[in-house]
């Protein structure tokens, strides 16, 4: 009876969903990231006190000839697209962790757990040490854009490669894909650790400075196409706002709810991997984004989707502009790996989450 009770509880909440305190939160996360914005454009080796902010942004939409200054050569060509490109880094993270959560049906689910990290990781290992002998003509046909296309493309790859072997009696079991992703993960990580060894003394650094993460490269050109697949995603992810909210109740009442489980399984991993390869391919491996950010807005707005994943994408962009801000100031006029600051504050913010949940169910 009791079940028969929770259940019904559960699937009246589907139907009816409570507003609860997700508004507040996201407006709350959208005046934070706000904030985050105008601080972090102030900081790095060059300081741009917030003061001048308005004179550079009307500067800029005055039509006056004119030769541009120190300052604005500075925000406009290398803070502002880092800082846009931040912000579609975190949110896509954000989103994606949410995603994976849901799927798994667990909080401590994350991106990297379907490969399209380290996927991307070891195709650009071979990239940066192998590509000169495998490809040589590469370089001169694409530019920079050569690694970005490969780490890209060997995230996808090793994705579909997962969600192939997780298939099972005509659909795709979520247990099997976390089991795959492991032993995939695994076998990334040698192959990274053989590439490494083979590496010149240059290749490793820029491999080791590569695996750590940095917005440092940002340009227009990659902070647009990271930009569009950021948006793409929160809108095909939020259209599985109640869907998810369905799964969390298990496949079968999912199912009985008219939810397609197997077609959400293929979204979700398709989504999450189009949004973290872009973000990976273009800024490197950022972790705990996708696994803090969306924990956190569950804490706080409560375990409906519908502001999950907004929440989360907002909550991504704050961290992932606060690290990033923090790396090009903390040994200013040099730049620590924005990955090593996501680390630094990732992993004690996530202990602490978890010592507050002592005693609840994650």
């Amino acid at each position: 009876m009791n079940t028969l009770t929770r259940h019904t509880g559960l699937l009246a909440a589907y139907r009816r969903p409570t507003a609860a305190r997700g508004p507040l939160v996201l407006w709350a996360l959208a005046a934070a990231l706000a904030l985050s914005l105008l601080w972090s454009a102030g900081q790095g080796a060059y300081g741009l006190p917030l003061s001048q902010l308005p004179g550079l942004l009307a500067g800029a939409l005055s039509s006056l000839p004119g030769e541009p200054s120190s300052a604005e050569l500075v925000f406009f060509h290398i803070r502002l697209p880092r800082l846009v490109l931040a912000v579609a880094a975190g949110a896509a993270l954000g989103l994606a962790g949410a995603l994976m959560q849901g799927l798994f049906r667990n909080p401590l689910a994350d991106p990297g757990l379907i490969g399209v990290s380290s996927g991307a990781a070891l195709a650009a290992g071979v990239t940066i040490v192998l590509g000169a002998a495998w490809f040589p003509d590469w370089p001169r046909a694409l530019g920079s854009w050569t690694l970005v296309l490969m780490a890209f493309g060997g995230g996808l790859a090793v994705t579909a490669l997962i969600h192939a072997l997780a298939q099972s009696d005509g659909g795709t079991r979520v247990g099997l894909m976390l089991l795959a992703g492991v032993a995939i993960n695994a076998l990334a990580g040698a192959g990274l650790g053989l590439l490494s060894f083979l590496a010149t003394d240059e290749q490793l650094r820029n491999l080791q400075f590569w695996l750590l993460g940095s917005l440092g490269g940002a340009r227009w050109s990659a902070v647009l196409l990271v930009c569009a697949v950021a948006a793409l995603a929160l809108l095909a992810g939020l259209r599985q706002a109640r869907a998810l909210n369905a799964l969390a109740l298990g496949e079968a009442q999912a199912t009985m709810l008219g939810v397609r489980v197997e077609a959400l399984n293929r979204q979700a991993v398709l989504v999450t991997a189009l949004a973290v390869g872009a973000v990976t391919a273009t800024t490197g491996i950022i972790g705990f984004i996708g696994l803090v950010a969306p924990h956190m807005v569950r804490l706080l707005a409560g375990p409906d989707h519908r502001w999950v994943l907004p929440g989360s994408a907002l909550l991504g962009a704050v961290l992932v502009l606060l690290a990033d801000a923090l790396a090009r100031t903390l040994l200013a006029p040099a730049e620590l790996p924005l990955g090593v600051i996501t680390a630094l504050i990732g992993v004690p913010f996530f202990l602490a989450l978890l010592r507050s949940a002592h005693g609840r169910s994650l």
